[in-house]
């Protein structure tokens, strides 16, 4: 793309308002700004756009959503009429410009002739996912950029399952974005006409009402909740977004009498005034929650990010104080507790099955397994998680009882195809009751399933390449570590080199390659002698290459040892790639 002549384009676009036009004849002579907004188009992928928000293509804004929903609005015509008339759903979050994002791209597919649902106000990631199942849509479109800085915004597209666009069709809208101009070829259409056309349906309270009754079957021992319900007290945040309303509704109508919400935080604002990050990976965005939950003396915090699918929570330690688990250690908590409840209430299905990411720690195999669950491998992402679940139940070969994957993402149920914090919530508070029925916390919980299952450490590193050169960075990095793989890392030989794009499992110390059954992702894996395992694929939608460490040990300090280890030797990779 020639950058000048992008953005003289759209300087003299009379499709831009004059205050924009104002905005970038302000750039004249900047030629670094110049060049961070117009090098490129966003890219679009299977986790659809996501960018920091202002003009230029290589931003979020109202003509980059217009752009892209044209071009989906193509690939679904090309459908056929049922298609068409299926239409979409589409959502939004609570983020600066969603609502604005969702009205045009309702706009745009309501100007080619596509039947939209439209969420009256912002709703949970989940709900979409829902949404598109239970009125059998062709597509589904999101406006949200999960936990990113307030900064961001993006464009998350769904299929006719629920789950995130497939590969295949991604292609597609992508072609079709490259072939159609961002500003002539865009059909447009007047949001109040569209309403008033019948083309936009809007959905409220009796969407949120059936969403609910599925999230609400999936709890197990309500029983549980009832014995301790006078006394369990819980400490919950949305960090000012979607998961305000659902997610204390779904632990009140649960039993749960004592949800105390972090007042400050139940504002809904895409600023996030009260926290650095509204990531619930992040331990200091939960000291609004922490304070509270000392005041109340509660044990238990929970938080979800502001498109509410992923949670985070807290437990409290022998000492008092309030530590973070990972999501790992979430997961493996639920699966045991999952097992348990379903083989205590006769819910267990004849052939059991657990589905998590080849990132996710092995100690949730060891869970399944012990158990006598199936547990199957997918690449990182829910879509791949859902496609994995829709082959095994059609062809017969088993029942998915539960998905995870290592960052923060829960899947229960038939009902949506995507992580679903709501859902993961009930199940949440339902675990921490049952325990406290016991007398016990999830942190004592944690610690037992270590002395029955073994010690697991898990860390993920992000080597953070910004900048317009960053992405160079992370292809040169990647294409380093394949031409060359390393014969040990820090000192520790490789017994197995697997290169996840080819499929192709090396034994180091012969040569022999063996086809594995997962391929064709940018993923390369190192399975060490000591038997870590350390992964390496750069991310969807951040400048950054993602190392996870997934070790065990005889001890948890040992764990720790080695991923410290073997963290050094990462973090010089990254600073010299």
């Amino acid at each position: 793309m020639n950058i000048q002549y992008a953005y003289q384009s759209w300087l003299n676009s009379p499709m831009l308002t004059q205050t924009e036009r104002d905005e970038l004849a302000a750039l004249a002579g900047d030629e670094e700004d110049i060049r961070s907004r117009f090098f490129g188009p966003l890219e679009f992928g299977t986790a659809g756009l996501r960018g920091t928000m202002g003009l230029g293509t290589y931003r979020m804004n109202l003509y980059v959503v217009r752009h892209v929903t044209q071009a989906f609005a193509q690939v679904i015509m090309e459908h056929g009429p049922q298609a068409v008339q299926r239409g979409v759903a589409i959502c939004y979050d609570c983020r600066v410009n969603s609502q604005l994002f969702a009205r045009a791209a309702a706009c745009v597919m309501a100007a080619n002739g596509i039947s939209v649902r439209l969420f009256d106000a912002l709703r949970p990631t989940p709900e979409l996912s829902f949404a598109v199942r239970e009125y059998g849509c062709t597509a589904g479109i999101n406006i949200t950029a999960s936990h990113n800085p307030k900064e961001y915004n993006g464009y998350k597209v769904y299929w006719s399952d629920g789950a995130q666009l497939p590969p295949a069709q991604a292609a597609r809208v992508s072609g079709k974005m490259a072939q159609i101009d961002i500003f002539r070829d865009v059909k447009l259409m007047d949001y109040d006409r569209a309403l008033a056309a019948g083309l936009i349906t809007l959905m409220g309270e009796e969407t949120d009402e059936k969403f609910l009754s599925h999230v609400m079957a999936q709890a197990i021992d309500r029983q549980a909740v009832i014995q301790v319900a006078d006394r369990f007290k819980m400490v919950y945040t949305p960090f000012h977004g979607t998961g305000h309303y659902l997610i204390p509704e779904a632990l009140h109508r649960l039993g749960i009498k004592h949800v105390l919400c972090v007042p400050e935080q139940m504002e809904l604002d895409g600023t996030f005034p009260t926290v650095a990050s509204p990531n619930p990976e992040n331990p200091e965005g939960f000291a609004l929650a922490v304070e509270l939950a000392r005041k109340e003396g509660a044990d238990f915090i929970l938080g979800s990010d502001p498109d509410a699918d992923r949670v985070g929570i807290m437990v409290r330690r022998g000492d008092g104080e309030f530590v973070p688990l990972t999501g790992n250690q979430t997961g493996v908590l639920m699966l045991d507790y999952l097992i348990g409840a379903m083989e205590r209430s006769g819910r267990m299905p004849e052939k059991p099955v657990f589905l998590k990411t080849i990132v996710t720690t092995e100690m949730a195999r060891k869970v399944a397994q012990t158990h006598g669950v199936a547990c199957c491998d997918t690449f990182t992402g829910f879509k791949f998680i859902s496609e994995k679940k829709n082959r095994l139940e059609a062809g017969g070969e088993g029942t998915v009882i539960f998905s995870f994957e290592e960052s923060y993402g829960y899947m229960l149920g038939d009902f949506v195809r995507d992580k679903d914090a709501v859902t993961a919530a009930l199940v949440l508070a339902e675990m921490a009751a049952w325990y406290a029925g016991q007398g016990m916390t999830l942190y004592d919980a944690m610690e037992r399933l270590y002395e029955t299952y073994g010690c697991y450490r898990e860390r993920t590193m992000n080597l953070v390449m910004p900048g317009l050169e960053g992405m160079e960075r992370m292809k040169a990095l990647m294409a380093s570590l394949r031409a060359d793989p390393p014969a040990e890392i820090a000192g520790t030989p490789v017994a197995v080199y697997k290169d996840y794009a080819s499929g192709a499992a090396t034994d180091a110390s012969t040569g022999a390659q063996t086809h594995m059954e997962l391929s064709g992702s940018n993923v390369l894996a190192y399975q060490l002698a000591d038997g870590v395992t350390i992964l390496v694929r750069p991310s969807g939608t951040e400048p950054k290459i993602k190392v996870y460490i997934l070790a065990q040990g005889e001890t948890l300090a040992q764990c720790d040892e080695r991923i410290g280890r073997y963290q050094d030797y990462w973090q010089a990779v990254g600073e010299k790639g």
